[in-house]
């Protein structure tokens, strides 16, 4: 397979793109919404032990320069070196950007826009200060932070990344997607790289993705979670949850956040700003893997419990 559990509960590796192979890890520093705290927030994310980190060129909501500024400093300081972290972004469509400020022109072609948007990645995200690493510079996986308003303009931007590929880019991916897109981008003779991973909202209202995930395993392509917490406070008091968190005596949101990394080929992005929180979620993936190994029983039928929750009880 191109595509296996390396250590269970510890990170998984993607689909080999032209030879080249990436790994990304459970848990995803997410940097939405942090601002001018990006830098610090990204910085102590890595300290504190996260080793993968998510952005987009989209300054409507993300600081993508101030997140390499965090990269960077770690980096500097020894903390990890470039190719201990997994490092990703987005191109984000015109419709997500805030038209007074974005990294390309918006009346540009698509292909142009792509163009555009990854020379500001590789710059905003080089490893070290000085501007002439850009050349060295590359980035794990980039993004369609959403399909465009038709196919044919979503598989442009897909063609224009795939130029990028395994060099600049190792991977590609796509966010917030219908399973329909998906396929199309898995099985377009028109498409060459294939996506590596799905980024989708978790929750109730798309059915928690439950058949799209189900193609996501078919096709080795690793589902993304994000709003997992915000979206889902019912189910961060459910029954399951609260079982896994007294058992294996962590909070009830790191329970929640394993038992969605137990769903299989799942990976979560966790955004907190709280210190004691990335400590705490951080520590929980080998807790309950050492619970897994103690009670199998038991955490298979929590596992069991919750997937029946989330509609996917008719599923393997």
């Amino acid at each position: 397979m191109a595509r296996t559990v390396s250590k269970m509960w510890e990170n998984y590796c993607l689909r080999s793109s032209q030879g080249t192979a990436s790994t990304i890890p459970v848990f995803v520093y997410g940097t939405a919404w942090k601002k001018d705290r990006s830098a610090d927030l990204v910085y102590n994310a890595i300290k504190t032990g996260f080793r993968a980190v998510d952005t987009a060129a989209q300054p409507r909501h993300y600081q993508e320069h101030l997140v390499g500024d965090g990269l960077r400093r770690a980096i500097a300081e020894g903390i990890v070196g470039r190719e201990d972290l997994y490092v990703q972004t987005k191109y984000s469509p015109v419709p997500a950007q805030d038209l007074a400020n974005m990294p390309y022109d918006p009346s540009a072609t698509v292909t142009d826009q792509v163009h555009a948007s990854i020379k500001s990645s590789l710059y905003n995200l080089r490893s070290e200060a000085d501007t002439t690493s850009v050349g060295e510079t590359y980035i794990d996986t980039v993004i369609i932070h959403s399909p465009l308003s038709t196919l044919a303009q979503t598989l442009e931007a897909w063609q224009a990344l795939e130029t990028y590929v395994p060099h600049l880019i190792r991977n590609l991916g796509v966010s917030n997607c219908t399973l329909p897109i998906l396929r199309e981008l898995c099985t377009s003779s028109q498409t060459i790289v294939k996506p590596s991973v799905v980024q989708n909202r978790f929750y109730e209202d798309t059915l928690f993705d439950v058949t799209l995930r189900e193609f996501c395993r078919e096709n080795q392509v690793i589902y993304q979670s994000f709003w997992t917490l915000t979206a889902n406070p019912d189910l961060v008091r459910s029954e399951p949850v609260q079982q896994l968190a007294y058992h294996v005596k962590i909070s009830p949101a790191a329970a929640f956040y394993t038992l969605v990394m137990g769903l299989k080929d799942v990976v979560v992005l966790n955004g907190t700003k709280d210190e004691s929180r990335m400590k705490e979620d951080l520590s929980a993936p080998k807790q309950v893997e050492d619970f897994t190994q103690k009670e199998p029983e038991l955490w298979q039928q929590i596992l069991g419990d919750f997937r029946g929750l989330i509609g996917e009880s008719g599923f393997t």
